[in-house]
């Protein structure tokens, strides 16, 4: 059985928003202001990361790692610099 797992983050004035799909067909998906910028397949429980950029001037690279598992998954974003990883709220929707 699948299910979505929705996690959320304001980062430099935009909206990076994250959906952890678990089950058959395991996925995440992000999107940046409402847009789809990043997509990638699970493969086992690990973390996963997905690169994307954020709309600044100049753009900004920054990652989502989605941990799916064991248990409930959860997401932080990574910003450049090695600065402190951003836990993003789950959203129950």
């Amino acid at each position: 059985m699948s299910r979505r797992h929705h996690f959320h983050i304001d980062y430099l004035g935009h909206s990076v928003s994250a959906t952890v799909q678990t089950g058959h067909r395991s996925v995440v998906e992000i999107l940046v202001d409402g847009k789809e910028t990043g997509h990638t397949p699970i493969k086992d429980d690990g973390p996963v990361t997905v690169p994307v950029e954020l709309p600044t001037e100049p753009p900004t690279a920054v990652t989502v790692r989605a941990t799916p598992g064991p248990g409930e998954p959860s997401c932080l974003l990574l910003v450049p610099d090695g600065g402190e990883p951003r836990e993003m709220a789950p959203r129950p929707y």
